[in-house]
């Protein structure tokens, strides 16, 4: 099984070394804009799919692996934050807060596709300024889905989590490795 990673993400990369070695890297360039009336906990789904599709129909004898994880608080997702003032924004509205983070997995091979979201609820112990500009000072969180990397130092902000904490990374890692599995078993029964 040819496995192409529709991501530049050096974290998702690493993550998918876990389950295996064997698979290129080709990042998607799709526009990720979402449709109006879609649910923000259905966004991460949605660009997975999106992804996995535009490399997909490239390759369309390949297994192709999309993903993306949003950071969901109330009825908004905070992004990539891109600058140190909106890093430190997106801390303080997290800061002593439960929110959702949403890491959508879609896997297509030519016009196949199938999808799945994990959710897990990340909780922030209540921040002060000085630390939120510490953190901000780090430069981790500019280039993290909501500001804050769990995988690094933005793990000291993190009181609990509920749920799986790689996906909190971006991938789901035994979720992702069960659906291969599946993916590929019902592509030998079909003789693909």
């Amino acid at each position: 099984m040819g496995l192409i990673l529709a991501s530049a993400s050096p974290r998702r990369q690493e993550l998918l070394r876990l389950i295996t070695e064997d698979f290129t890297v080709f990042p998607a360039a799709v526009e990720e804009s979402l449709p109006p009336a879609l649910s923000v906990l259905d966004a991460a789904q949605y660009l997975a799919r999106k992804k996995a599709c535009a490399v997909a129909e490239q390759y369309p004898e390949h297994v192709v692996l999309g993903s993306d994880t949003t950071v969901v608080l109330g009825n908004g997702i905070l992004g990539k934050p891109g600058t140190p003032e909106r890093a430190a924004e997106m801390l303080r509205m997290l800061s002593g807060k439960t929110h959702q983070v949403v890491t959508g997995v879609a896997l297509a091979k030519g016009t196949r596709v199938v999808s799945f979201q994990t959710e897990t609820e990340v909780t922030f112990y209540p921040l002060t300024e000085a630390q939120i500009q510490n953190y901000v000072a780090t430069r981790e969180p500019l280039d993290k889905a909501g500001g804050y990397g769990i995988q690094g130092r933005g793990a000291l902000l993190v009181e609990k989590i509920n749920g799986d904490f790689y996906s909190v990374v971006g991938l789901p890692v035994a979720a992702v490795s069960r659906a291969l599995r599946a993916f590929s078993g019902a592509e030998s029964q079909k003789g693909i």
